[in-house]
């Protein structure tokens, strides 16, 4: 059965979304805020995400490795410093989210980098992203492959 496509049948829902989205990167600035949604895709599993985040992060000039370890940004040494790893550490509590997941440990770390307006902003960026991983998988969105990116390497 082909599945809909939200930007399609639910425009007003759609625009929402995005408007939230616009809110986030501007409140955070683009190279964190894609951070975030790619370490929230890459919990989630959603292949178009993480696909459009690494794309997104590169075209900001991100280096690939620093791209790359957002998978494992625990295990990355000094490649992320302690405001990023503190993000990081809240994107994965809030995406897993659990009544024992955000720890106060977690909580205290990413505050001791965030003002609390700030901090509101970014939990609003993680579950923005939460929405949009959701909706790419819940309606089977995959990344495009294009001539160029479907050449061997």
């Amino acid at each position: 059965m082909t599945r809909i496509s939200l930007d399609q049948v639910n425009q007003k829902a759609y625009a929402a979304v995005a408007r939230m989205d616009t809110y986030c990167r501007e409140a955070l600035g683009a190279e964190l805020y894609d951070l975030i949604k790619l370490r929230a895709s890459i919990v989630n599993g959603c292949g178009f995400c993480v696909d459009m985040h690494s794309t997104d992060l590169a075209a900001l000039g991100v280096p690939a490795r620093t791209i790359n370890a957002v998978a494992a940004w625990e295990h990355t040494g000094a490649i992320f410093d302690d405001r990023q790893r503190s993000v990081f550490a809240l994107t994965d509590a809030v995406t897993r989210i659990s009544p024992d997941s955000v720890t106060d440990e977690i909580w205290e770390g990413v505050a001791a980098h965030f003002e609390p307006e700030a901090l509101g902003d970014l939990l609003m960026a993680i579950l923005t992203i939460n929405v949009w991983n959701r909706l790419a998988i819940s309606t089977e969105t995959v990344p495009v492959v294009d001539a160029e990116s479907a050449q061997p390497r």
